[in-house]
């Protein structure tokens, strides 16, 4: 049952028609009091609630409303209804338990997906984390309990259209857990459309993001698709999330929240159907509270939340991926099965990678390049490991910050390129605009 709150008897009428056409229960409240007694009196599957029951507009009833319904009934989903100026309140409401929120006046595809997405999500499946199910995970190497966990919470919530926002460090796969989401989502088959947000211009991010007309400014000699226009019916990952500037921001949230956006040179809104995943390595509740980062979109883009551990909280998957790039570099250089010694996996499985599984690739693929085609012992993988830091900071690489693990990647790929910007760029896999943001932030030089 889904319990509609709302003074305004018009919007409850509008969305319990909506709502019964789809074949779900519906009851009506059309105040705090009423909506307190079939609360107390049953547990509905999901509540859409208004924030405002009289003429005050600060969103305080809603609120007040909120946490005494999750007093009762903490697992049950809620979706707040306000209008596009209350979208600070709703971000509100959503610290204080919401699940999301939609603007007025919504749109009844985007709303009907929401509500399917929450009433998913909150359903208990016992036996779900078990067993793979048909779950594709075949690029995703490790077993590791720090990663199962990661992937127990992809399985879950893979097959809804949920946003989801992966986290971790540079180099841990965040890219294969976005491409996992859409190959186990209702979506697989559709396109699945990768931006690198932190190697898009400002100046360039409309028509990158949302294309181009044929003459809308100078040098543009023909029509332009837009990517969030390749990703429709797909899944959009939307890379270094962290590095969009506030105004791009702004022309963000207006696409996702309303799931249309206006090409360049054309006035006319197109409607977009896509799944948005995101992903950073940079620590956004931060970013949000230094005001460079807009709290609203940050609570838009993690409905769900995935944090990818550091390949140093793994160690135990280190020999799965050793074995799995040599196989690689064997088998795409016609070289024999390569062995790899129980004492260089050893070695291999003390090093603090700052670069993580990117950086253990590149140790692998040189190693087995440059050095000899019989079995691979610590000191072929020692000759071409370049230490960056003190022993002293080696030791205590596990300790690391975020930032402080960043900022070692980023010397050790400029020490092993020899200042070269782009190549350090290449080995990080992060634009070269990125890595120079990133230089300034750390204070290094060449």
């Amino acid at each position: 049952m889904i319990l509609v709150i709302d003074d305004d008897k018009s919007v409850c009428l509008s969305l319990k028609l909506l709502l019964k056409r789809m074949d779900y229960d519906v009851a009506v409240a059309y105040s705090q009091s009423e909506a307190m007694e079939i609360v107390r009196s049953c547990r509905p599957d999901l509540i859409l609630m208004d924030m405002n029951f009289s003429l005050s507009t600060s969103g305080d009833e809603g609120l007040i409303l909120l946490r005494q319904v999750k007093l009762f009934h903490p697992k049950v989903p809620v979706i707040l209804m306000t209008a596009w100026g209350s979208i600070p309140l709703a971000v509100e409401g959503i610290r204080a338990g919401a699940f999301d929120f939609i603007t007025k006046p919504w749109d009844n595809h985007l709303l009907l997906q929401r509500i399917a997405t929450a009433i998913e999500l909150s359903e208990e499946k016992p036996g779900a984390a078990d067993s793979d199910g048909g779950f594709d995970r075949s690029r995703i190497i490790g077993n590791s309990p720090g990663l199962l966990k990661v992937l127990d919470t992809v399985k879950r919530v893979a097959r809804t259209d949920a946003s989801v926002l992966i986290t971790g460090e540079n180099g841990t796969g965040k890219e294969l857990i976005a491409e996992a989401l859409h190959a186990n989502s209702l979506r697989a088959g559709k396109p699945f459309v990768k931006v690198n947000l932190g190697g898009v211009s400002q100046t360039l991010f409309e028509s990158e993001m949302f294309g181009h007309k044929k003459g809308a400014f100078t040098g543009a000699v023909a029509d332009r698709k837009g990517r969030f226009e390749m990703a429709h019916t797909g899944t959009i990952f939307l890379d270094e999330i962290g590095d969009l500037d506030m105004s791009c921001q702004v022309k963000m949230l207006r696409v996702l929240q309303e799931h249309t956006f206006e090409v360049l040179g054309d006035s006319m809104p197109r409607k977009v159907d896509v799944r948005v995943v995101c992903a950073t390595n940079a620590d956004l509740p931060r970013m949000v509270a230094e005001r460079t980062f807009r709290e609203d979109l940050f609570y838009r883009i993690n409905l769900i939340t995935v944090e990818l551990p550091p390949l140093r909280e793994r160690r135990s998957d280190i020999p799965l991926l050793v074995r799995r790039f040599a196989s690689a570099v064997a088998e795409a250089n016609g070289m024999p099965a390569p062995e790899i010694t129980s004492e260089a996996m050893t070695y291999l499985q003390k090093l603090p990678y700052p670069g993580n599984i990117r950086e253990l690739k590149n140790l692998v693929e040189c190693t087995m390049l440059v050095g000899s085609r019989g079995p691979f012992d610590a000191s072929h993988f020692a000759a071409q490991y370049h230490q960056t830091s003190s022993a002293g900071n080696v030791e205590a690489a596990s300790g690391l910050t975020l930032e402080g693990s960043e900022r070692m990647s980023v010397i050790n790929a400029l020490e092993k390129c020899r200042g070269n910007l782009s190549q350090a760029a290449l080995m990080l896999g992060i634009s070269r605009q990125s890595l120079y943001r990133r230089m300034v932030k750390y204070g290094i030089n060449t």
